[in-house]
């Protein structure tokens, strides 16, 4: 064997950062040791793993396919490590969630996985749907949790539960009365919306399709809370996940619309890199919110 797992750690760490400068800071070397094990790796074996431009690394063809080889292998590695030092019950948890699911379902379940897990550092990360597939990807968190689905080959999604879109007006705005809203209504509104990328607005999209071009889009906001706020003040009418606005609505601070004949359903997913090396910690967080789902 020609390479150390300390060669492998860096190779991974580059290939994540696609820098050797940020790679010798995440593992608490310098920049020229960095480098020298990247290059000694490559060497040994008589190929290129990155395309170098300057001073810019780009992981090449070859390189992106060791890369998913070495993150199982490491994952081996780090395993038998925590075995030797008795601690591979331990538990330690990253997940990333697209906001809705971040802010408001994920904390539920966070007790029930320290009463199985009292030890654990469990780190979540929030972020729209995009941005938590390309974390997933890039291994930086151990589980997604997304609110529409995402085509790519190297991504497993796992149904997880359903959700719903809800229109919604303040209580003084001129529709409060109305209930249900017609095509007509809904080109006459002003709409103000999560930005283009977010699974709400990938779900309102399809929801509305044949009207889009119509619809006067007043604001774009990337969280929740500043649609509800912009709502409530009489700007517009939103569109949210019924588990953002069920307090709102139980309050009267807001009041539920209806669309005519439009679909807002969706489904959230559990997202995973297909090439991955099983953790008894995913596998428990997975079957965990599965179940507590089910049950509520």
């Amino acid at each position: 064997m020609n390479f150390t797992i300390r060669q492998l750690e860096i190779f991974l760490s580059v290939a994540k950062h696609q820098s050797v400068s940020r790679a010798a800071d995440e593992l608490c070397l310098s920049q020229s040791a960095a480098s020298a094990a990247l290059q000694s790796l490559e060497k040994a074996y008589g190929v290129n793993l990155f395309d170098r431009k300057g001073n810019k690394l780009k992981l090449n063809a070859i390189g992106h396919t060791l890369r998913k080889e070495a993150e199982t292998l490491f994952a081996h590695c780090q395993q038998f490590d925590d075995s030797l030092k008795r601690h591979a019950d331990i538990g330690h948890l990253r997940v990333g969630a697209s906001f809705t699911i971040g802010n408001h379902l994920v904390v539920r379940y966070l007790a029930d996985y320290l009463h199985n897990y009292p030890e654990a550092d469990v780190q979540f990360e929030t972020a729209n749907t995009p941005d938590i597939v390309a974390k997933v990807l890039n291994y930086e968190v151990d589980v997604g949790m997304i609110e529409r689905e995402v085509q790519h080959r190297e991504l497993e999604l796992i149904p997880w539960q359903e959700d719903e879109l809800v229109v919604f007006c303040s209580a003084s705005h001129p529709l409060a009365q109305k209930g249900v809203l017609k095509d007509k209504d809904i080109k006459a509104a002003r709409w103000i919306l999560r930005e283009p990328d977010s699974g709400a607005r990938h779900t309102f999209d399809r929801a509305l399709a044949g009207l889009l071009p119509d619809i006067e889009i007043y604001r774009e906001f990337k969280h929740n809370e500043a649609i509800k706020s912009a709502v409530e003040s009489g700007l517009g009418i939103g569109c949210l996940s019924k588990v953002v606005l069920q307090n709102d609505f139980r309050n009267g601070d807001l009041v539920p619309l209806t669309l005519a004949n439009r679909d807002m359903t969706r489904t959230f997913y559990f997202a995973l890199p297909k090439q991955r090396h099983k953790k008894a910690a995913v596998e428990f967080w997975v079957a965990l919110c599965s179940k507590m789902t089910s049950e509520s």
